[in-house]
């Protein structure tokens, strides 16, 4: 049997490590932790306190997943208490442009996005409300 080697990225095929790559950054979580260690060198419990919203447990699998694929190193210094601290690899500084050209999107589209939820909960609603009101009155 033939087995047809893939030549060239494709992110749109299941088995393309590009996609796999994609996951990694797309997350809730990573681009906020990539921005954060933009500053240089942080504690677990200054990230935790910098990315408001996050819970130590989806901090701690995000700061795995980013060492694991080389975007943060982590440095555990031989203390009582530990301490633990994370800083961006060079591949992860790589990410820092693309991370800040989403916030700076972001910023710019705060109020059209707004805007369009504001108008899409409108439209869905009225249908809805439409409809209870005539099976309230049915009975």
């Amino acid at each position: 049997m033939e087995t047809k080697e893939q030549t060239q990225p494709d992110i749109f095929q299941e088995n393309c490590l590009s996609r796999q790559v994609l996951q990694l950054i797309a997350d809730q979580w990573t681009p906020l932790v990539i921005y954060a260690l933009e500053d240089g060198t942080m504690r677990f419990g200054q990230l935790l306190k910098r990315i408001n919203g996050i819970s130590k447990k989806m901090l701690t699998r995000t700061l795995r997943s980013l060492e694991r694929n080389g975007l943060v190193q982590r440095v555990v210094y031989p203390v009582v208490p530990p301490v633990v601290e994370y800083t961006l690899t060079p591949l992860g500084q790589t990410l820092i442009e693309p991370v800040r050209a989403l916030q700076v999107w972001a910023y710019e589209h705060l109020q059209e996005v707004a805007q369009s939820q504001a108008a899409y909960d409108q439209r869905d609603q009225k249908p809805l409300y439409e409809a209870t009101a005539a099976l309230v009155q049915q009975r």
